[in-house]
């Protein structure tokens, strides 16, 4: 007599279909958006494990774990865009936060003893010791707007950050500023490099000269942008306009515009990217570029239902839009 401890898991039939475990429940729940031959693959990875479909109404579905290394603004946006996607197909959002590497390997611990079915991450700078366990777990991974450079067959998501930074500095340029300064996120991400490409090649388009001393380094957060804000409005030849590389950076330069007594826009357009809920209560609303969050985690979790299915490329960029509000004018 089969034991309870004998019983076939998911895991065993999605591993035997050569599929992640949320497309064996969609079969096995009558989702029909699953292909022909695919869904032919699990039917027969059921029938050779015996698999006993009674058994999944212990179940109210699959578990997918979506890890942040900080809450952001742009967390919610994020989660929510998650949570509908799972809500539809049918699985649940776990959402954990792991700062640093002691919270990471804590994190990992919990997966390793639960049933998580698939792992979307928003951080992709982990050390190798953490890629190796993650990797052990045989479990589906999505990585979205990868920090660094995304590990070799992890798909990834992002946006169109390139198009982005030019978008913010070819709308400055057609209000006729010249003096147009970029506060970086961190130099070290993909993102970041993308935007500030952008912001130089739309110089460079338009013949103006890209002056070194209008690039200032920052981190996505407020404080930074505060402060290299106040040294750039501090040069002899101030900037007339500042592009953030986020939304929370761009009322850093808010901040400081009013410490330098500046008024926004009449002294000082400023741009930000990402376009969070609060852009558009700012004083004076603020022109972001905006970012597909939802969208974002909407494809990730699509990407792990749909497991090793060809659908998908290993990479995804989805379209960043410029969204224009009363934080830039044309300069006096």
């Amino acid at each position: 007599m089969t034991t309870v401890t004998d019983r076939v898991t998911l895991q065993q039939v999605a591993d035997l279909a050569e599929v992640s475990v949320p497309t064996v429940s969609k079969v096995l729940n009558g989702h029909d958006d699953i292909a022909a031959e695919t869904r032919q693959r699990i039917e027969s990875a059921i029938a050779q494990t015996g698999y006993q479909r009674r058994h999944t109404s212990r179940r109210t579905g699959g578990l997918i774990d979506l890890v942040f290394g900080d809450l952001s603004p742009w967390s919610v946006d994020i989660i929510r865009g998650a949570e509908e996607a799972a809500l539809h197909a049918g699985l649940r959002v776990a959402v954990s936060v792991a700062k640093n590497r002691g919270d990471i390997g804590q994190w990992i611990n919990s997966v390793e003893r639960g049933n998580t079915d698939g792992v979307i991450l928003t951080l992709s700078d982990l050390s190798d010791a953490a890629w190796a366990r993650l990797r052990k777990l045989k479990k589906q991974i999505v990585v979205i707007d990868p920090v660094g450079q995304p590990e070799a067959g992890i798909p990834s998501i992002g946006s169109s950050n390139w198009a982005g930074g030019m978008q913010a500095t070819e709308h400055l340029l057609t209000l006729g500023h010249r003096r147009i300064a970029t506060i970086t996120g961190r130099i070290d991400t993909l993102c970041a490099q993308a935007r500030l490409d952008g912001y130089r090649a739309a110089l460079a388009r338009a013949g103006v000269d890209a002056d070194p001393a209008l690039v200032a380094e920052g981190d996505f957060r407020f404080e930074s942008a505060l402060t290299s804000a106040g040294r750039l409005l501090e040069l002899d030849d101030p900037p007339t306009a500042i592009i953030a590389a986020s939304d929370v950076q761009a009322m850093g330069v808010y901040e400081a515009a009013r410490r330098h007594g500046l008024r926004i826009p009449d002294d000082l357009s400023v741009v930000g990217f990402d376009d969070i809920p609060s852009a558009g209560w700012m004083a004076p609303p603020l022109t972001t570029v905006r970012q597909p969050l939802a969208e974002m985690a909407s494809l990730a979790v699509k990407m792990l239902v749909a497991g090793n299915s060809a659908d998908y490329n290993n990479r995804a960029e989805l379209s960043t839009n410029l969204v224009v509000r009363a934080s830039t004018a044309s300069p006096r």
